[in-house]
């Protein structure tokens, strides 16, 4: 399917000059990319990227810099509901895994496999739900695998008066 739309994230200070990079994730790995696989995860709402960069951990938030992206991109799977799995050969129950436990245990996550697949397949990347702590069954995100300046996986960081810091110097 294709996706077009504005989608949100909150970024760590120190790692906003590169809200394009997908390193973050490749570092360690997560539920919906490998270790060594750079990643995009985007929330489609601004509550739920503030959602997914808190993950519940105290009732304040750290200070953020909350991005906005304009997306227009082919080739992704729609995984949200049951039925949207079940046509891609997938068990919905699967992507709400303990994926942080499992790595720290040297455990694949059930959900690489279906990464391995859909990436293999020319995804570009997945609809999911947020299974951040508070999360609704509105709230819905974007992983990428595959994104550029260009169609057909066009990804652009929203900052038309160039505020976003060029490097982790741009702090004053």
């Amino acid at each position: 399917m294709r996706f077009e739309g504005t989608a949100y994230r909150a970024h760590d200070p120190r790692w906003s000059f590169t809200p394009l990079s997908g390193e973050g994730a490749a570092r360690r790995g997560a539920r919906f990319n490998l270790k060594g696989m750079p990643a995009l995860y985007l929330s489609l709402d601004i509550l739920g990227a503030i959602k997914e960069a808190n993950q519940g951990f105290a009732r304040k938030i750290d200070p953020c810099v909350l991005c906005s992206y304009d997306i227009v991109c082919e080739d992704i799977a729609d995984l949200r509901t049951e039925a949207a799995c079940a046509a891609e050969g997938i068990g919905f129950k699967e992507l709400d895994c303990p994926w942080f436990a499992l790595l720290a245990a040297g455990k694949d996550p059930p959900t690489w496999p279906i990464v391995r697949r859909l990436f293999g397949e020319g995804k570009a990347g997945i609809l999911v739900p947020s299974y951040a702590p508070g999360a609704t069954v509105d709230d819905h995100n974007l992983v990428l695998w595959r994104w550029g300046e260009d169609p057909p996986h066009k990804v652009d960081v929203f900052d038309p008066s160039g505020r976003l810091p060029k490097d982790q110097l741009s702090w004053r």
